[in-house]
């Protein structure tokens, strides 16, 4: 009886088959390398090796990277193996959820025009255009393509479902992504891939869980993150590679030295390069000034003399928010900055967690101030304000009036007299009528460098988060309905310099200007 062949034993991980899988059956759709073997960068194939070679198992797998490396493909590609590949599971159901319809269609284009191009996927896959959906015929698998902005979330039951650009969902929750994620409750390991650019904010649901998966310790969750270091310079060829893995290889080198001139040239696109083109966790939004310009005067501002003349902004907001008190000096033709910030000392270490900023570090540092209790009250600040008058040469005071009439009366027992408050306090209209030349007068203060602002990180994380609205004629305020987050203090320094020049430079200037 002749002797039983052996069957060399199969020692290729998932990992490996998956690779395998699409550089054998996959083409390149487009381009000058269209309808080649689509080989896998090594950025590509670490994570997917990491994936499913995880000795524990992955339940979610995350990938932040700049646009146009590739994201959309991978997806295509990774729904492939799932539906006819190595990962193929029988009777099962695997979707891509994406922002928009167009975005959803784009990945269905990409994996239908891998099918196209290879004989041997198109005898396994049949194609349902009209609902965007696949169909891998030897393990009856179901691959759908879907949006937000269609709603066909619900009556779903993906084993696999992949996210793409996840990190445009504002805010920490998203009705859509919930969906998903409760669909994949029926099985007994799904798998939930997030492939997409960094989030705006710390507060955003991509950037929870990228942040999550660094601090967790959660083995089953796999991240890899391309991004830019933060205030990096903008031509910064290394950082460009940090955030964009495929430079040179299908992302266009060309491109981004194109917008990053742009970005130097123009500080309002700056936002916009960094997120998009470094995957650096930054608002693409019409910011008052860019960080790399902001930080540029951050040299250590000089201490006020007795003698040297000094003009301020006071933001009160609510009594439970963030106050700020904004004074300048003009030193060497330098606009030194001293700022103060007030919130209430009661439930401190809650406020920083839910706004997920270090308030009660820069409180132990000296950087903010706590007001006793849980509210800044208008008395506490009409007895620093009495203190800081004694101790520097005040000018004039900006103010917004909506709550100076509650703090008017502290002022007068805290010992200010009418004639001070008609001498030293004036009302600073928030509008666009004083506004607009107070913030022109200080991007150029800014532009210039001649003003120092010490990197005062509560002052700093106002700027961040300034946000002007412009009208028709192109006046311009800062608006805090719009911005992303606290931007007293750059209220409070625009009322300053606002002040400062109608008084110092221009007093003949039309500023709203009310004397008390």
């Amino acid at each position: 009886m002749p002797a039983r062949r052996r069957t060399k034993k199969d020692t290729r991980t998932r990992g490996q088959k998956f690779i395998e899988f699409i550089e054998q059956y996959c083409r390149v759709r487009e381009g000058q390398h269209v309808g080649e073997p689509l080989v896998l960068l090594p950025f590509q194939k670490d994570f997917t090796l990491e994936v499913y070679d995880n000795p524990v198992g992955t339940s979610r797998a995350y990938l932040s990277i700049a646009r146009k490396n590739g994201k959309s493909a991978l997806i295509a590609a990774i729904a492939l193996a799932h539906l006819v590949g190595p990962e193929a599971r029988q009777n099962s159901q695997i979707i891509s959820g994406a922002r928009s319809r167009d975005q959803a269609a784009l990945v269905y284009k990409l994996a239908e025009k891998m099918i196209h191009f290879n004989s041997s996927l198109s005898k396994l896959i049949k194609l349902v255009p009209s609902s965007k959906m696949l169909i891998g015929l030897p393990m009856n698998v179901e691959f759908r393509a879907i949006s937000a902005e269609a709603g066909t979330a619900h009556g779903l039951s993906p084993v696999v479902a992949i996210l793409d650009e996840v990190g445009q969902v504002k805010g920490p929750y998203d009705a859509f992504v919930e969906a998903i994620e409760t669909a994949q409750g029926a099985h007994e390991q799904p798998l939930l891939w997030a492939i997409s650019t960094q989030a705006a904010k710390a507060d955003d649901l991509f950037s929870r869980w990228l942040d999550d998966a660094k601090t967790s310790g959660d083995k089953r969750i796999v991240s890899h993150v391309y991004a830019a270091p933060d205030n990096c310079d903008l031509l910064d060829r290394k950082a460009w590679k940090l955030a964009n893995p495929a430079l040179g290889k299908f992302r266009s080198i060309q491109d981004i030295e194109d917008f990053a001139e742009r970005a130097v040239r123009d500080p309002t696109s700056e936002n916009t390069f960094r997120w998009l083109y470094l995957n650096q966790r930054v608002e693409a939004f019409n910011p008052f000034v860019s960080i790399s310009l902001w930080n540029s005067c951050s040299k250590p501002p000089r201490e006020f003399t007795k003698d040297l003349p000094v003009y301020g902004g006071l933001d009160l907001s609510e009594v439970k928010d963030l106050t700020a008190l904004v004074l300048i000096g003009s030193v060497g033709g330098v606009w030194q900055v001293k700022p103060t910030f007030w919130l209430p000392g009661d439930g401190l270490g809650d406020k920083a967690r839910k706004d997920r900023i270090p308030y009660d570090v820069w409180h132990k540092q000296g950087l903010l101030l706590t007001a006793p209790g849980k509210s800044v009250d208008y008395e506490y600040v009409a007895n620093f304000l009495c203190g800081v008058f004694d101790q520097y040469n005040i000018q004039k005071l900006g103010f917004d009036r909506w709550n100076f009439r509650h703090l008017r009366p502290w002022l007068l027992k805290a010992g200010f007299t009418e004639t001070m408050l008609a001498e030293k306090f004036m009302e600073f209209g928030q509008g666009f009528q004083s506004m607009s030349p107070a913030l022109r007068d200080l991007e150029s203060e800014i532009l210039n460098g001649r003003l120092a602002h010490g990197g005062h990180p509560v002052l700093t994380m106002c700027a961040v988060h300034s946000v002007v609205q412009s009208d028709p004629a192109g006046n311009r305020k800062l608006t805090k309905a719009k911005s992303l987050g606290r931007i007293d203090g750059m209220v409070a320094l625009a009322m300053a310099m606002g002040v400062a020049k109608s008084v110092v430079v221009e007093p003949q200037r039309q500023y709203q200007v009310m004397i008390v």
